[in-house]
């Protein structure tokens, strides 16, 4: 699709990316080699590859935390290497929420209050002054609500992870980014972790997912296959 027909913008469009770690020096490492790609707006696509393929440093770029060497990254017709940092971290902020491995939560605070991260970066006023039911609603969608004074250093690895998406859709982001989101969960509790974001998916967000769990890719409705930072399946 992407500007083709009726001059329809795809949501994500990434031409010829290249990111090459420790450039012009010695021991360069080209982790991803020319790479084209398309997501369209309310796609459910898991990016799938051996530990070491590229897909973690990907997922890095598309949410605006990395940037490429070479090539053209566009989110919604938008050039996201020429944005200023500023930008970068509204943009990171506002459109964009993360899920992590290991959670990325603060362990001696208490759910609610890692719930709380993202809007402290906030600059929308009606959020900040809203936090607290929307974010008992969110608990509440995910089955936690009654963990939201616990800390979560006392929480199961099921239960983190609603935690961690909790506080991805605080700011009510339109993609949101997993970084292998099962990987340290048993067969059950990941099973359970995909069918939220496959609710989530069905709300209308845009879900990108790496994992190395081709089970769970099969889940979702496009797969990317990097190997050896070229993408040889989609």
């Amino acid at each position: 699709r992407g500007f083709k027909g009726g001059g329809l913008m795809s949501f994500i469009e990434i031409k010829n990316l290249k990111k090459i770690y420790n450039a012009n020096k010695s021991i360069e490492v080209e982790a991803l080699k020319s790479i084209n790609l398309i997501i369209e707006k309310g796609d459910f696509c898991s990016i799938v590859g051996v530990s070491g393929s590229g897909k973690s440093t990907l997922l890095y770029i598309l949410g605006c935390i990395d940037k490429q060497t070479e090539g053209t990254y566009l989110l919604e017709g938008k050039n996201v290497s020429m944005m200023s940092e500023n930008e970068l971290a509204q943009i990171r902020n506002k459109k964009i929420g993360f899920v992590l491995q290991d959670f990325g939560l603060i362990e001696e605070e208490t759910v609610i209050e890692n719930v709380r991260v993202p809007i402290l970066f906030c600059k929308d006023k009606n959020l900040i002054r809203n936090f607290r039911n929307k974010a008992e609603k969110l608990l509440k969608d995910l089955g936690i609500e009654n963990l939201k004074d616990k800390k979560v250093n006392l929480l199961s690895g099921g239960q983190r992870q609603r935690v961690a998406i909790a506080r991805a859709l605080i700011n009510d982001p339109e993609l949101i980014l997993a970084d292998e989101p099962t990987g340290s969960l048993d067969t059950n509790t990941a099973q359970n972790i995909m069918n939220i974001f496959k609710e989530l998916n069905k709300s209308g967000k845009t879900i990108i997912i790496v994992t190395h769990n081709m089970e769970l890719a099969k889940e979702t409705q496009k797969c990317v296959k990097i190997k050896d930072g070229l993408i040889c399946k989609v």
